[in-house]
């Protein structure tokens, strides 16, 4: 049974810095995508940032390129979001994914069950 555990998650003042962690667990992971999506109150879940097999790949949203860092640690099955200069609009659920291929997308068959990050102004 694949299960994506999300974790990491809290509150933060503006400017602060949280790390996300995803563990994969349940088949091997060997040539799958992973990533993370968010989903704010009243809004569509959003893509974030993704990361291929190797690491060689990397994509991020627009909105937190500069920001955010996407790295994995394919020993542990893990995908690590670093969230640096948060801002009140990053705040939402973070849901990590994984999918064969590339990239992730909202159609990944894998995902975690979410973790809360909150950014007070």
């Amino acid at each position: 049974q694949v299960q994506l555990v999300d974790s990491g998650g809290g509150l933060v003042q503006a400017g602060g810095s949280l790390r996300l962690s995803c563990a994969a667990s349940g088949r091997t992971f060997s040539r799958y995508a992973m990533g993370w999506f968010r989903q704010a109150p009243g809004k569509e879940r959003e893509f974030v940032a993704t990361i291929n097999w190797s690491g060689s790949n990397t994509y991020y949203a627009d909105s937190v390129k500069g920001r955010f860092t996407i790295s994995q640690d394919n020993a542990k099955n893990t995908v690590y979001l670093q969230m640096n200069s948060l801002k009140p609009e990053d705040t939402a659920v973070y849901y990590c994914a994984a999918q064969f291929g590339v990239v992730v997308t909202t159609t990944a068959p894998y995902w975690g069950q979410g973790t809360q990050v909150t950014v007070s102004s």
